[in-house]
């Protein structure tokens, strides 16, 4: 235990303080650094895969025609090489389908193949796939009832922009699916930390942004806190910002005319509180200390206060390779997560269609399938509608929301 912790603590009265070792979980997309995190291109929906890939209005309808051919023909959408044998599929049968489902254009699906492959080469194939994630198993507990720590690996993450975006796209979505109202609670069900948050908001697509503030603002009732950490408060947008209650600024420097302005501007967001000098407190704070202000009863944030932090009792640093394959071995998310499921889904289903086809021969009508595989189908089908309703209605009160404010 480092010396200047100890003694923060004894200024502070915090008496028995020692070391603790905490349960934690190590998660990373690429499943090098921790246990693979997944989900399928079924589960993301439609809506929620064109508006991460950036598609306008007419490659969003070639999207939604994918899906309603997959569902209809019984295709499962697992990983990034269904959807594009999927769009290939279309594209060779386009006059055929776009008299049911509507235009099919050539140049629309070459566009979402390119952005597929752009995604691809940011590691996508790793995101999409099975098993899926449970969101559940990041609120449970460890053997001795203790929450655990979830850690995302995010040093190679932060470098493919698209993929991170897309993770937390449909992170924050799947939030509003699987988690019930839960009014006031006693304590927090799951609380997220974006650390670096600057790299989160400088490149994100408008739609995760606005996901985003719709999630800060919305997500305490469900028993979800969010909190965003930067080294410059002015890199959380001001429509996500104005959502967050508990605020917790270190000593920020003012040596440029930028920087005094951020500071200026840091101070501004607190309470004022008449025995305190904000802007002129948060230039001289030391090492530990910090400008803190709490939601209070009712939700009313509290006056902003000079205090010091208390120091952490676990380890101040990264986590060891030993420590981290220990933990990862002994984990039951390991047996969860760590191997790939490759079952049959749309690549394999329409690759043996196109085996079993005569040269020459243009692509047939298919067959109808058995219970099995309208099953999956009818799924399919419900979770699209069920998404697309849930988007539908959410559009609808951030119109009437944004028409009471006098429009955007």
């Amino acid at each position: 235990m480092q010396d200047f912790l100890v003694r923060r603590a004894q200024d502070i009265g915090l008496e028995g303080y020692a070391p603790q070792a905490f349960p934690a979980v190590f998660w990373d997309l690429y499943g090098e650094k921790g246990h693979p995190l997944r989900t399928t291109l079924a589960q993301m929906g439609p809506l929620l895969l064109s508006r991460m890939l950036g598609l306008n209005e007419t490659q969003e309808g070639v999207v939604t025609i994918a899906y309603r051919v997959a569902a209809a023909e019984a295709l499962p959408l697992l990983d990034l090489k269904d959807m594009q044998s999927l769009l290939a599929m279309l594209s060779e049968r386009a006059g055929e389908l776009s008299a049911r489902y509507g235009n099919i254009a050539a140049a629309s699906v070459g566009a979402i193949q390119r952005k597929l492959l752009t995604l691809e080469d940011q590691g996508g194939a790793h995101f999409f796939g099975e098993p899926s994630l449970d969101l559940n198993d990041f609120m449970r507990g460890s053997a001795d009832g203790r929450g655990n720590i979830n850690i995302l690996a995010a040093d190679r993450l932060m470098q493919a922009p698209k993929l991170y975006a897309t993770f937390l796209f449909w992170m924050l979505s799947e939030l509003f699916e699987v988690m019930p109202e839960s009014g006031d609670a006693e304590k927090p069900k799951l609380v997220f930390f974006f650390d670096e948050a600057h790299l989160l908001f400088g490149d994100a697509p408008k739609p995760l942004l606005e996901k985003i503030e719709q999630v800060v603002r919305l997500i305490r009732s469900k028993g979800v806190g969010v909190y965003f950490i930067t080294q410059d408060p002015g890199d959380v947008p001001d429509s996500v910002s104005a959502q967050l209650g508990n605020r917790i600024i270190h000593n920020l420097r003012a040596y440029t005319p930028q920087t005094q302005k951020s500071v200026k501007a840091a101070a501004q967001t607190f309470r004022p509180n008449p025995d305190l000098d904000i802007e002129a407190a948060i230039t001289a704070l030391s090492t530990g200390e910090a400008i803190v202000s709490l939601l209070e009863d009712k939700g009313i944030p509290g006056m902003a206060q000079r205090v010091l932090i208390r120091p952490p009792a676990s380890l101040l640093g990264p986590a060891s390779e030993d420590t981290r394959r220990q933990i990862m071995a002994a984990s039951l998310f390991g047996r969860l997560y760590g191997q790939t499921i490759d079952r049959e889904s749309a690549h394999e289903i329409l690759s043996k269609r196109m085996a079993a086809r005569p040269a020459g021969e243009a692509a047939a009508k298919p067959e109808k399938r058995g219970s099995t595989r309208q099953g999956y189908g009818e799924t399919l089908m419900k979770s699209m509608l069920r998404q697309a309703g849930n988007a539908v209605v959410r559009e609808v009160i951030r119109s009437v929301k944004n028409g009471l404010k006098g429009g955007r």
